[in-house]
């Protein structure tokens, strides 16, 4: 199987640029909606359950204004990732304290640990590049944060 790119498992019509949520129950809540619009999960109310399952084990807040939430579930049969930004910054309880600005969300289903692995991993390289970060911030559109995740891929 084929090594794919985040960019590939993105819903882009997911992505909101302008989350409305102020607190991290609510965030997480507004982009699992947006990743319900897919009509792929199953199991809408054991998706989310699994995802603050995952969030209860430690917070998915990594710093550098950027958090995680994602799950392993029985509710999808293929990985998904949405994405969002909250302009305000949410306080997500991150390792450094500091708000949260980024969100990738993701759900993957618990037959491809692999996958799922891979991907936690290649998000975590490419979200240590401060220009990176800065470029996300600064999209104004879906497609542009696509492109943007494409391009920083590519040279990765």
């Amino acid at each position: 199987m084929e090594a794919k790119n985040i960019a590939d498992y993105i819903k882009v019509d997911t992505l909101n640029l302008n989350l409305e949520s102020k607190n991290k129950n609510a965030v997480i809540r507004e982009l699992y909606n947006n990743l319900k619009k897919t009509n792929l999960i199953k199991n809408e109310e054991q998706g989310l359950n699994d995802i603050f399952a995952r969030e209860e084990m430690g917070s998915t807040g990594i710093g550098k204004k950027i958090a995680l939430p994602h799950a392993k579930t029985k509710a999808v049969d293929e990985l998904m990732i949405t994405f969002g930004i909250s302009r305000n910054g949410i306080a997500y309880n991150s390792i450094d304290d500091e708000n949260v600005n980024i969100f990738f969300m993701f759900l993957c289903p618990e037959n491809k640990t692999q996958e799922y692995l891979k991907v936690l991993a290649r998000i975590s390289r490419l979200i240590r590049e401060d220009r990176f970060v800065e470029s996300l911030l600064k999209a104004a559109t879906n497609e542009e944060i696509l492109e943007i995740i494409r391009s920083e891929e590519i040279r990765g």
